[in-house]
């Protein structure tokens, strides 16, 4: 089945909330679990798209479309870049459903964003957050040509040690 990308229409925004907050959840990735306060900010997708593009990947035609996942791009100097410094875009929150997992959404999402970093002005890096064990993930971004930077490595709570994000980034 062909897999469409394209910018995320409101009346979607809380479909691609859930899949990223279940996508997150099930993979054991929010170490408070439901009470995790990161849950609300990957369900507020009307707040990510207020300040960055949302995309998502969707299956199927007219009727029977369904969004199958989602990312967040942030363009140079985005409000919601975590990471990212001058010249650079960064890609937040991939995810994908675990139904259409394997299927190449999340890698086609990656991709959708490199294309539109490529097209802006003075983008010459893409930069990328992820956990450990988000193995899926990195494959895809190897295979895309995205290197680990270990001196950009971070942690977004301080106050626990055990929480370290690694990064990667992709040279234009």
């Amino acid at each position: 089945m062909t897999t469409v990308i394209r910018r995320a229409r409101p009346e979607e925004y809380e479909a691609v909330g859930e899949i990223t907050a279940q996508a997150y959840l099930g993979d054991g990735l929010l170490d408070f679990g439901e009470s995790d306060e990161y849950l609300g900010e990957l369900r507020d997708v009307a707040k990510r798209a207020a300040a960055a593009d949302v995309l998502v990947a969707v299956v199927g035609a007219g009727a029977g479309e369904r969004v199958v996942g989602g990312v967040t791009f942030v363009p140079s100097g985005g409000p919601m870049a975590d990471i990212a410094r001058e010249g650079e875009a960064e890609i937040r929150m991939l995810a994908v459903a675990k139904e259409a997992r394997g299927h190449g959404a999340g890698e086609a999402l990656v991709r959708a964003c490199v294309d539109r970093a490529r097209a802006s002005d003075g983008c010459v890096r893409v930069v990328l957050s992820t956990q450990r064990t988000m193995h899926s993930a990195h494959r895809i971004y190897g295979r895309l040509g995205f290197t680990r930077a270990p001196d950009r490595d971070w942690n977004p709570i301080p106050d626990l040690d055990d929480i370290m994000l690694l990064t990667y980034e992709l040279t234009l």
